[in-house]
């Protein structure tokens, strides 16, 4: 029998994820990747797209925006989200909702999320340190979706679980978790090669990658690759030095949505598209913008179209009247005028639009509850601060 984790790989068609980035992988921008994929590949093949992270207390609650970012489209499979929890109870019970009432085909377990307002409370990627509570979340997800499915005469909803390597280079966790995480039953872990520290600065650790990799090989479960994809190169070359079953791309795919395109055509064998000149870009930004309204309405979609607008024009001789005119667009009309002024007959710029996008702050100490570190096994006292990690982050 084959693993959950590849035939849940399988089933995207191409071992490519699209990681949850808040504010960005709404249902607009996984669409839009998506049709990249398929346009590069006659349809053949797209890849799992993960919605934004979603706190397991509000789907719980059943809070009216989590419930709509939860929401996918009816091509969309496999149906992916991702929970945010750090008590088993509530992690479980979210589960639940998303397998009862037949939600999602993926659940994803985040545990690498650097943000101070996370880990100060020990949530994010300080989680794994206190290693039995980060077990008792991964078993107790992976049990309630094999439960609820049995109930409903269905297949379990695979569970997986995305990290960091640690809290910092003199706190590592990532091999004791990954373990953890298999004999949990998990269907992959997904590895982001740098530690919460760094946040997203410096170069991601392939070799982190490739010792997790050659770590849960008895287990048989897949290993997918985190950091630092730019291009469909760096995605075939980390499968090569890492022996990872597939890669998780992030702020990679900032503004460059056809990077899943070029991802899905290099992972079937096809020719790689070049990248697109200004007119296409155009073209793609109009689209996105046209999408972000039919899924946001006619005022919140432009509006979170502007954030997108740096990622994009990245590279290219665009003047700067015409980039702060995009950003602050209120309609689809606005969109359409700004572009017109543009010089559209522009090449793809090069190496001036490869390379980090997005945050890319360096490295810093991580806020964490008092005297965190001072036992993984640890948990008294703690228990109110993990629990109000869940009740800060928002968004879903």
């Amino acid at each position: 029998m084959t693993h959950p984790g590849y035939d849940l790989l399988a089933r995207g068609g191409v071992p490519v994820v699209l990681a949850p980035m808040a504010g960005i992988t709404n249902r607009a921008f996984r669409r839009l990747a998506r049709e990249q994929a398929r346009a590069a590949t006659h349809g053949a093949a797209t890849g799992i797209y993960v919605t934004e992270m979603i706190t397991s207390r509000a789907l719980v609650e059943r809070n009216d925006e989590t419930m709509r970012m939860i929401a996918t489209d009816p091509d969309e499979s496999p149906r992916s989200v991702q929970l945010y929890g750090v008590d088993p109870v509530t992690v479980a019970a979210a589960v639940r909702v998303l397998v009862d009432e037949d939600r999602a085909d993926h659940i994803d377990l985040n545990f690498g999320c650097p943000v101070p307002k996370v880990t100060r409370k020990g949530g994010g990627s300080a989680l794994p340190w206190k290693r039995g509570l980060f077990r008792a979340i991964v078993r107790d997800a992976v049990t309630t979706s094999r439960e609820t499915a049995r109930a409903h005469g269905r297949e379990p909803v695979p569970v997986t679980v995305k990290m960091r390597k640690g809290v910092d280079d003199d706190h590592l966790t990532y091999l004791e978790a990954g373990r953890a995480a298999a004999e949990e039953g998990a269907a992959w872990v997904a590895l982001h090669g740098r530690t919460a520290s760094q946040l997203y600065g410096g170069t991601a650790d392939w070799t982190s990658i490739a010792r997790l990799v050659e770590e849960l090989e008895p287990f048989g479960i897949p290993v997918l690759g985190n950091g630092d994809i730019w291009t469909a190169a760096d995605a075939a070359r980390m499968v090569s030095e890492t022996g990872a079953a597939g890669i998780v791309v992030g702020r990679g795919c900032l503004g460059r949505p056809w990077l899943f395109g070029q991802l899905a055509a290099s992972f079937t064998g096809r020719a790689v598209p070049a990248d697109p000149g200004l007119r296409d870009v155009a073209a793609v930004m109009r689209h996105h913008a046209e999408l972000l309204v039919e899924v946001l309405g006619p005022q919140k979609g432009p509006r979170d179209f502007r954030k997108h607008i740096a990622w994009y024009l990245k590279g290219f001789a665009v003047q700067r009247e015409i980039r702060q005119g995009l950003a602050l667009v209120d309609t689809l009309d606005e969109v359409d005028a700004w572009i017109a002024k543009m010089d559209l007959d522009q090449p793809w710029p090069g190496a001036v639009s490869e390379g980090p996008r997005g945050r890319t702050q360096p490295g810093k100490r991580v806020a964490l509850p008092d005297g965190w570190l001072d036992d993984p096994d640890d948990l008294d006292g703690f228990l109110d601060d993990i629990r109000a990690a869940e009740l800060d982050v928002s968004g879903g």
